[in-house]
């Protein structure tokens, strides 16, 4: 693509230069002649009086005005020193500023390193030891929690004068998304600018995502999902983005149909918290919800005629960047299934010899992939992680899967939860789909605990429907009705919550501390 962005469309197609609005102006003007595409330069290549972004504190925000935002972002970046190459850490909520500072970043050929503003000091403190970034854009707790560090604040982003595109090429890193770390210190992951347009072009692809569509964006930016399948996928369709704030089991369907939203991601987790709330009035109408993670029937059933959407799952983790599974978006779909592997994408289903496993008998999920390209290109500064986990270009990925004949692909756990009992492998992931059915559970977790006679024993930690009873008594039984003796649960322990990272994963290692 040309980064001569004043003269041709993303299509190719010559447009007329005119003069327009100082916003138009700045975003046709030509800045370098580098053909990698970027964030920054998609942006540029777009319509400029088309919709980009549409939140509440801002409003709508058109491609070029978005364009001078984001080259005003980099001027008070680059005013602090920032050059190609330097770290720029952002740890806000989700907003306008959000996007500036991604973007701002492509356009110095600076690295984004984004953090939930909710972490703790020490989990920055880990962040800043490991990227070493020049600054950071917080406020704030986040800020304070910073305080010793280069810190810019929102406010302080609308920098002047005009700062040249650097020369970057597809294969440089766009950023450092750091794993949520629910077994171990987080490890940054790197992207490529080529990784965020090839998962945006597959994606978009797979949605047939056109410049009509427009993303609810709940989720949090600073994670994968809202940046590789949401942002990304209008962005190289010149479709539109809207933000909420905050993610809002209550007010989801209403803020989905305000900003006047076509598409929508989620997990499991806020699917069923929306479904906890009755239904309002003029409820979003979205062609299509991409989610992960298991639903019953039920749910799926109930949130698909509630919002009159299809429900579309993929498998995806920050490490693949494309999602190397992903269900049609037709009525040919399954709920409980992961989807087929998408077109371009090779998947190994491998024992613990790295030998294929046969339709049906469970594998762990090896992505074979370009790094940098297809898949991430390995963790920051850790060759011997990225070795482990990327070597010779398959991305062992430790998630379980099997395949049936017509090619779909069902999740079967995390290797690591799998549970040993009597010698027998035990999902956890099977079990609680079974109790998820139960009436009475909002929602579950399985872990084994040690057991002196059977190696490891099943628990069952279950949060109650609001006006609900169970019992524990009663749950086993459901659910040795429905599973093979050795799987059935040992025990049941509720809870009011189970404990999440910030984007609804279970942290099933703060379980075992707790319930051991």
């Amino acid at each position: 693509m040309s980064a001569c962005c004043g003269t041709r469309s993303a299509s190719g197609a010559r447009r007329p230069k005119g003069r327009g609005s100082p916003a138009t102006r700045a975003h046709q003007r030509c800045t370098s002649t580098v053909s990698t595409e970027t964030t920054a330069r998609l942006v540029a290549a777009a319509p400029p009086d088309a919709v980009f972004a549409v939140t509440d504190r801002h409003g709508v925000v058109t491609y070029g005005r978005q364009h001078a935002r984001l080259h005003a972002a980099a001027a008070s970046l680059a005013a602090q020193g920032v050059r190609q190459g330097d770290r720029v850490h952002v740890s806000l909520p989700n907003g306008q500023e959000f996007l500036d500072v991604w973007f701002a970043t492509a356009h110095l050929g600076a690295i984004l390193v984004p953090t939930n503003p909710n972490s703790t000091s020490d989990e920055f403190g880990h962040v800043l030891a490991d990227a070493q970034p020049r600054v950071s854009i917080a406020d704030g707790e986040a800020a304070e929690k910073l305080r010793g560090h280069p810190v810019l604040t929102p406010g302080e982003l609308a920098g002047e004068g005009h700062v040249p595109a650097a020369p970057v090429t597809g294969g440089d890193p766009a950023a450092i998304l750091y794993t949520s770390g629910t077994t171990s210190r987080p490890k940054g992951v790197v992207i490529t600018h080529d990784n965020y347009t090839a998962v945006g072009r597959a994606v978009a692809g797979q949605l047939a995502v056109t410049a009509a569509d427009r993303w609810f964006i709940a989720l949090p930016l600073f994670h994968a999902n809202a940046q590789y399948y949401c942002t990304m996928s209008a962005l190289v369709r010149s479709a539109s983005v809207a933000v909420a704030d905050r993610f809002s089991a209550s007010r989801w369907g209403i803020q989905a149909a305000r900003f006047g939203a076509t598409l929508g991601s989620l997990f499991a987790a806020p699917i069923r918290m929306i479904l906890t709330n009755p239904p309002a009035d003029g409820e979003a109408r979205l062609r299509t919800v991409l989610f992960a993670q298991n639903l019953s029937d039920r749910q799926a059933t109930e949130f698909e005629h509630r919002f009159a959407t299809r429900l579309v799952q993929l498998y995806g983790m920050t490490e693949t960047v494309l999602p190397p599974t992903m269900n049609p978006d037709t009525e040919q779909r399954r709920w409980n299934s992961i989807g087929r592997t998408l077109p371009g994408v090779t998947i190994t289903l491998a024992d613990d010899d790295g030998n294929p496993v046969p339709d049906g008998e469970a594998g762990e999920i090896q992505v074979h992939g370009r790094l940098g390209d297809t898949i991430a290109n390995g963790y920051w500064h850790n060759p011997v992680a990225t070795a482990d986990t990327f070597g010779d270009g398959v991305l062992r990925t430790g998630d379980l899967a099997r395949r049936d004949a017509d090619g779909f692909l069902y999740f079967v756990d995390r290797a690591k939860d799998m549970i040993k009992r009597s010698g027998e492998n035990v999902s956890a992931g099977e079990i609680e789909r079974v109790a998820g059915e139960h009436p009475a559970i909002a929602e579950c977790a399985v872990v084994g605990v040690p057991d002196p006679v059977y190696d490891e024993a099943v628990l069952l930690v279950a949060v109650v429907v609001p006006g609900a009873t169970a019992d524990a008594e009663d749950i086993i039984a459901w659910c040795a009705e429905r599973l093979a003796a050795f799987k059935v649960p040992a025990r049941v322990h509720f809870l009011s919550t189970l404990p999440r990272t910030s984007v609804g994963k279970i942290r099933k290692a703060d379980l075992r501390s707790l319930l051991n």
